[in-house]
């Protein structure tokens, strides 16, 4: 069992928390934010939408093996092991800002000039940082707090959206950057738990690392702009991407992952860390080429699909009422941030479209970014009422098999532009609706 404290009670910090006090260590989450510690101490609702954070939430609590804070520094001094969960959100020029972690590690340096350690404390960035951050960050405890015992170590963090609780509890690998023998140690350790099946602990140097994240990122969003970008190119052929993904997913080389073609990767991971990877090579002297392209591609994959509705409407938009299914940039998430969805309702409202959107868990931060400008639905068919086309915009489950024949009395026009690809055109077709999807060729309703 060790102490551990979390600094940081976002995304992250607060799954990262409760999955440690779910193997039955001490875990203290510090947050500046008084009145989002208060509602966690309580047991409230979490601040953000993830399954099985509520539950780990309220068991913990129960149990005794998490608690929140907004005191800092009785975190710092009474636990072994601090983690900096913090946010480094992109700055103007794309890079990342690790202000956050800075000002924290600051912060901690200034507790433990009061109160030295008596045994090693570990200090670990699971942040995603610029290569080089956790060694800097050593030499600046080394500066400040010169023949005191602290170590610094990178744990970069892996978790998806949607399904970060089995994620944390079943990594498919864990690394950990370090070239100190006891933090190794200590690490190992505490995963140990979490990968009894098998899967693999990388020990490396910090700054491969934090690399590794980025590289991880970087390529997932390569993967998602190659199979938008051949959309495109299927399109104008009349080839069917869902045919060539299933094509060349079967080949073990490639494999079936990310290569579902849509309106593009979005989220709070992917869009920054592409632009921020970018930026750190540049600082290094190195212009890389296949990544800001597929930031490229992806920016190009949405302005695609709006010109689609567009020209369907031939630029008269004016007045046109249009039902948004999905907001949330993945299913199982109430995240919007860089959502595909975002850029559609800000062309069409541009257009003088009026839009009208449900999302199962997204629409209360859709309401507090749009207000007024939208109307919003608590259910999708009421969504489609009287709409003079409906748009798919994000992969719900439950949008995978409607009523069409429900769809089709309330909707003006049978009308569907499909972000996801969820339907079949033939079967679309057959069913009266005009279908627009993506890669393959549109679907206009059988004459009758």
């Amino acid at each position: 069992m060790y102490r551990i404290a979390v600094i940081g009670t976002g995304y992250v910090g607060l799954v990262t928390g409760l999955c440690f006090a779910e193997t039955g260590n001490d875990v203290t989450c510090v947050d500046v934010d008084a009145e989002k510690i208060q509602r966690l101490q309580q047991g409230g609702e979490p601040p953000f939408y993830e399954p099985g954070v509520d539950a780990l939430l309220r068991e913990n609590l129960r149990k005794g093996r998490i608690r929140f804070t907004t005191d800092l520094p009785s975190a710092v001094i009474e636990c072994d092991i601090i983690m900096l969960c913090l946010p480094t959100p992109p700055s103007e020029d794309g890079s990342a800002d690790v202000r956050h972690v800075r000002d924290v590690a600051h912060q901690i340096a200034a507790c433990l000039q009061q109160h030295a350690p008596p045994t090693r404390k570990l200090i670990v960035t699971k942040s995603t940082v610029p290569p080089g951050t956790t060694r800097q960050l050593a030499d600046f405890f080394r500066h400040q707090l010169p023949g005191l015992p602290i170590v610094v170590a990178a744990n970069p963090e892996f978790l998806s959206e949607g399904s970060a609780v089995e994620n944390f509890m079943k990594p498919e690998r864990v690394i950990i950057g370090t070239s100190d023998a006891w933090a190794a140690r200590v690490l190992r350790e505490l995963y140990e738990p979490f990968v009894r099946a098998g899967n693999p602990i990388y020990v490396m140097d910090e700054t491969s690392a934090e690399l590794t994240k980025y590289a991880a990122n970087a390529f997932l969003a390569l993967r998602i702009s190659f199979i938008n970008e051949l959309s495109a190119y299927c399109e104008a052929i009349g080839a069917d991407i869902e045919q060539i993904r299933l094509g060349i997913g079967s080949d073990s080389r490639i494999g079936k992952q990310y290569l579902f073609p849509g309106l593009g990767y979005g989220g709070s991971c992917l869009p920054k860390d592409v632009r921020a990877l970018t930026h750190a090579a540049q600082l290094a002297g190195v212009s890389l080429q296949l990544i800001p392209a597929a930031e490229r591609v992806n920016a190009e994959q949405i302005r695609r699909f709006i010109t689609k509705i567009r020209n369907r409407f031939r630029g008269e938009l004016s007045d046109k009422l249009f039902a948004l299914w999905g907001v949330a940039f993945k299913p199982n998430t109430d995240d919007i941030r860089e959502a595909p969805a975002l850029r559609i309702i800000e062309a069409l409202l541009q257009d003088g479209a009026h839009l009208r959107a449900y999302d199962p868990k997204a629409l209360s931060n859709l309401r507090q970014r749009y207000g007024d400008a939208l109307s919003y639905a608590s259910t999708a068919y009421e969504c489609t009422r009287d709409a003079d086309a409906l748009i798919i915009a994000t992969e719900w489950a439950e949008f995978r098999n409607p009523d069409f024949a429900l769809l089709r009395q309330l909707l003006r026009r049978p009308l569907i532009f499909d972000g996801r690809n969820l339907f079949v055109p033939e079967e679309m077709q057959q069913r009266g609706f005009e279908y627009h999807s993506i890669g393959r060729a549109p679907a206009l309703p059988q004459a009758t």
